[in-house]
């Protein structure tokens, strides 16, 4: 079949889908505990999309060319019985790749079994190396050990390993890197992500913001890097690989270096809302069509229907002023 475009040409590529709302950790980046303290009411599990809604929504998805899910959350391993949904997503037929976003705090444990489930990759989201800096960032009593043992466990079992490193000046920005050279020595792709304003909770500006020009110059210090082609179009990281290995280091740019114009992502959010943009204030909810007892092709005609009539440009758009003045979901809801 043809792709399917918005009105700028970008096509439909890659879904996000987040399986719950919860974490663990409450990250300054996504879920500061000003906002997300120990009363804060998360969904209840009737009002996550089940397991079987999930699959439905992807095969309607890989219908229209989507060849690629990756499951975000909150933290995606909090939702019990998550080998079950992978395996589900696994037997559809046209879907090539299954990957997870994950603090890896539960990693460790449950590798194996994701492995065995059909995953393919799992994305690590650690913002520090050193212990003092990480269990500030996010509010927590687990050292980086465990999340390290979890990665250094999902590489043990084949699943593929990337690390992403949120950089924010005066935060972590000094932990750049230990981190690089931590993930060097042993062979794993660590991408720096620029400081974004995702959701309204992060107190957001562009001073904070450490862009992919002072990332690299900064690393150019310590290593010697060469540029490497995009994998595919719509690739979002700019990569480099450290001269004489094969181990990448990458930067997201959507701050200094927008890629609104090669944007070919789609996320449903926990609460079962169509988002076409990282960025967004309104979504699709899909939860009300799929429970109206609608069929598929009422479904795959919302979601056409919202793709195709997608204008969003917010990275190109973006001000410092509209930036704390724009309502946006919030990143715990909608995943990375």
């Amino acid at each position: 079949m043809s792709e399917m475009k918005d009105k700028f040409g970008r096509p439909l590529h890659d879904l996000r889908i987040s399986v719950t709302d919860r974490c663990n950790f409450r990250c300054r980046y996504c879920m500061p505990k000003e906002m997300f303290g120990n009363d804060f009411s998360f969904m209840k599990r009737e009002q996550l999309l089940s397991f079987e809604e999930i699959e439905r929504v992807a095969k309607i998805f890989v219908s229209l060319g989507i060849r690629k899910i990756r499951l975000t959350g909150g933290e995606p391993l909090l939702r019990k019985d998550l080998p079950v949904l992978i395996d589900k997503l696994m037997s559809i037929h046209g879907l090539e790749d299954v990957a997870l976003t994950t603090n890896a705090s539960l990693l460790e444990r449950m590798a194996p079994r994701l492995k065995e489930a059909g995953l393919h990759r799992v994305n690590v989201s650690l913002d520090a190396i050193n212990d003092d800096v990480f269990m500030t960032i996010n509010d927590a009593a687990y050292k980086t050990e465990m999340i390290l043992r979890g990665i250094d466990k999902a590489k043990e079992v084949g699943l593929g390993v990337k690390v992403n490193m949120v950089v924010k000046k005066g935060m972590n920005d000094h932990q750049v890197i230990p981190m690089a050279t931590y993930f060097k020595k042993r062979g794993i792709t660590l991408r720096f992500i620029e400081f974004m304003d995702v959701g309204t909770a992060n107190g957001w500006n562009f001073r904070q913001v450490m862009t992919k020009k002072e990332l690299y110059d900064e690393l150019f210090k310590h290593f010697a890097l060469e540029a490497v082609n995009p994998a595919y179009v719509g690739e979002v990281a700019k990569r480099y690989r450290y001269v004489g290995t094969n181990t990448e280091v990458g930067f997201i740019t959507s701050v200094s270096e927008s890629f609104c114009s090669t944007c070919t992502r789609a996320r449903v959010a926990a609460d079962g809302k169509l988002y076409t943009c990282l960025f967004a204030s309104n979504g699709l909810d899909l939860k009300s069509i799929l429970r109206s007892n609608s069929g598929d092709e009422a479904v795959r005609a919302a979601i056409v229907s919202t793709w195709q009539n997608r204008t969003d440009r917010y990275s190109d758009e973006r001000t410092e002023e509209s930036a704390k003045n724009k309502t946006k979901i919030e990143m715990s809801y909608i995943g990375g």
